[in-house]
Order: structure tokens, then sequence, then C-alpha cells
């Protein structure tokens, strides 16, 4: 089969996308506006940009409220106050990541509505989602709009605390263990991604010169 985008619709191309660009990580975004109201959203269209400063990057659209095009909640929250949280979404998350998209109103907190538990964050106002095992609180360094409208805002963020739990942390090498994570990711319609088989193959410049990947943790 072949697709020409410039023949395809929004909405086709869209379905295409998401069913080809597997699997996807999920951002589990949450924000606060500046009355102090909080909200939480997934987001798969998220990705590492760099590591030194560590910057993301998570894409967000538009959805219809009252009959109108506008900014999705997340989207509005980090261009008024610059910041946000992106809570790591699990396997044993997956129900309430994927309730927490449903279309709440502006003044209902997605938090509290789900019954998740907030946690506060050290140097962003945004709080954290406890029942995450990881949390990177980030500042905007700039919002990009992008697209035919309505745009799409891609949103760059620089981490500036990580949070992790011990219970998912290899001391051994020095980075988040894949296996105790059981991270969630987005596939195409309604079908999530788990992190079950998983196998290492030692990267070919690293095995010669025998590097060993990873941070070490302070503490």
């Amino acid at each position: 089969m072949i697709v020409d985008p410039a023949k395809a619709s929004g909405k086709d191309l869209y379905f295409l996308m998401i069913s080809a660009i597997v699997p996807r990580p999920i951002a589990w975004v949450s924000t606060q506006d500046k009355s102090g109201r909080t909200n939480l959203a997934p987001f798969s269209y998220f990705q590492g940009v760099t590591s030194k400063p560590p910057l993301l990057s998570i894409c967000i659209g538009h959805r219809r409220w009252q009959g109108e095009m506008v900014k999705k909640d997340t989207l509005r929250n980090i261009e008024e106050t610059g910041e946000f949280v992106v809570n790591v979404a699990t396997e044993a998350l997956a129900r309430a990541v994927n309730q927490s998209s449903a279309e709440y109103p502006p003044e209902e907190s997605e938090i509290e509505a789900i019954g998740l538990t907030s946690l506060p964050s050290d140097l962003v106002k945004p709080p954290r989602i406890k029942e995450s095992p990881i949390h990177f609180e980030c500042k905007l360094d700039r919002v990009i709009m992008l697209g035919n409208p309505p745009l799409t805002g891609m949103v760059i963020g620089e981490v500036v605390r990580f949070h992790i739990d011990d219970s998912v942390w290899s001391a051994e090498e020095a980075m988040v263990d894949a296996a105790k994570l059981k991270p969630l990711s987005r596939l195409g319609g309604e079908w999530w991604g788990s992190t079950r088989d998983l196998f290492k193959l030692p990267r070919p410049d690293w095995a010669a010169k025998g590097v060993q990947a990873g941070v070490k943790a302070k503490g």
C-alpha cells in the first residue's frame, strides 16, 4: 500500500502514524494553572532530546470543548506557568493513565477524580504523582507551534530534578532497570503495550572499548 500524505486526511494520517510509530513512551504530565488548579494527562508523542542539559519534548494538540477547538489544558498551563512534571507511566498504572485521557472540564482535577496521590515537587509548583516510580520536574524551554491549524505545540522542557524510586534503580548498571519498571507504551487505536521479553545486545563500539553506560546516583 502507498499513502500520499497530500491526498490523505489529517484523521487518516493520524491513525497511520500512531499505529506505525510504535511502541511510544508515555509522558503522564501533571500541570497547574495560575489559580493552582491541577491537571493530569497522558501524551505519547514524547521523547528525550538532549542529555546535557536534559531536555525532553512533548507534542500537545487541541481538543474540542463546548463546540470550539481550544488548546488542551496541559499546553495552556505550561504556557502560563512555564512548569510541568512528567510522571513515568507503568503497566500497573494503565487504567489510571487511560482514565486521565478523558475529557474532564478545566476546573476538575484528574488527580483527585481518579483517586491518585499528589506529592509536592522540589523546584516546580505542579505536583508529582506518588503512584509513579519516576518523576521529571521540568521548566519550559520553549514551545514550537507546528503543523496545520489547529496547530500542535511541541513543548521543549528542561528536567531540573529527577526523582527515581529505589525499587526500579539498578545500582550495578547505574540506570533504571526496565524489567523492574515495567514501562507502559502506546500502540495504535485502543492498543497499549507492556515491556516483558527483554534482551541485551552490546553495542559493537562499547563492547570493544569496555564502555559502561549509566549515571552514578548521589547519596
